[in-house]
């Protein structure tokens, strides 16, 4: 089942998907609720199977979709060994792959108060001259839950959707010097949909060692650029879950990103491997079409961004104490 977010006439609805056709879900105006109200996935295929037996509504065509979900979280993960390799040596510097990198699963927190939808514009993020895409799939959580095994994780997981994780890799460069993580670099705009597809529809992907086996296109300005498999990833989305819900919780509406594929999921990868920037970073006008199979296209296009506030450095302060 493909269950999207819209806007028609001024109003906002959730609405199963079904042969470009939309039939709103009664009295619903948010996926994150909905998914929340539910409890998990048997209950949220009854209340979708329940929207096919009312009147339809639009065409998708005809409305604007929204990002499918307004998320509680959003962990990125890093799980392609691939894309560590060639971006590491171009934001970085540095070649190969941490040892570190194979113990766990790693993630970063990602800003949930700027994220777009399918044929949003995306602003360059201010001061970057070097914006790029990066093809990912999202997993949703569907349930509250902590300390899980992976075996149990996957009744947690309620869908998918394809994510695009936009970077300004100067930005991220600089800023990853002090020894943190990404800041600004990856602070102005998460894109999210087409819609979110329920997890029993990717099931027949799934391959004897539990990975989804989808096949993942990056295009710009109509030109494919990259292309993989996400079954190669290193750790499976329960293995993730896993992780993510370690000393704490995860909650409905909490988004994993499975890290971006290799082989061109993003230029920076490129960049790396090539010792040079081509293809180029993306300047307003370009368009970025992220293809996942089984679950659908995203597109948007750039747009110039905000001119930087400007603030002074740090002051240097003397080191006396009381």
């Amino acid at each position: 089942m493909r269950l999207a977010t819209y806007v028609h006439q001024g109003r906002t609805y959730v609405a199963v998907v079904k042969d470009g056709t939309l039939y709103p879900v009664p009295g619903v105006r948010s996926l994150t609720e909905l998914i929340d109200g539910a409890g998990g996935l048997e209950a949220l295929l009854r209340t979708g199977t329940a929207a096919l037996d009312s009147p339809p509504g639009p065409r998708v065509r005809d409305v604007r979709l929204l990002p499918p979900l307004r998320p509680a979280s959003i962990r990125d993960f890093v799980t392609f060994e691939e894309h560590v390799e060639g971006v590491r040596r171009s934001v970085d510097g540095a070649s190969g792959v941490p040892a570190q990198w194979y113990a766990a699963p790693t993630f970063y927190f990602t800003n949930p108060h700027a994220v777009f939808g399918p044929d949003d514009d995306i602003p360059v993020p201010p001061g970057s001259a070097a914006l790029d895409y990066e093809l990912e799939v999202a997993a949703v959580i569907g349930r509250e839950g902590h300390d899980l095994t992976p075996e149990r994780a996957r009744d947690h997981i309620v869908g998918y959707t394809v994510l695009n994780d936009w970077s300004a890799r100067d930005l991220q460069s600089a800023e990853m010097k002090v020894g943190l993580g990404p800041c600004k670099g990856k602070d102005t705009a998460t894109t999210l949909g087409p819609w979110l597809v329920t997890a029993d529809e990717l099931e027949p992907y799934r391959d004897p060692d539990g990975f989804l086996r989808l096949a993942l296109t990056a295009e710009v300005n109509g030109e494919v650029i990259g292309t993989d498999l996400l079954s190669h990833m290193s750790w499976t989305f329960e293995e993730m879950a896993a992780y993510a819900s370690r000393g704490t919780r995860v909650v409905p509406g909490d988004i994993l990103g499975s890290g971006t594929c290799g082989n061109g999921g993003c230029l920076a990868e490129l960049w790396g491997l090539r010792g040079e920037r081509t293809p180029p970073p993306l300047r307003p006008g370009d368009t970025v079409t992220l293809t996942v199979e089984g679950i659908g296209s995203l597109t948007n296009t750039v747009v110039p961004g905000a001119v930087p506030v400007p603030l002074p450095a740090a002051r240097r302060r003397g080191r006396e104490r009381p």
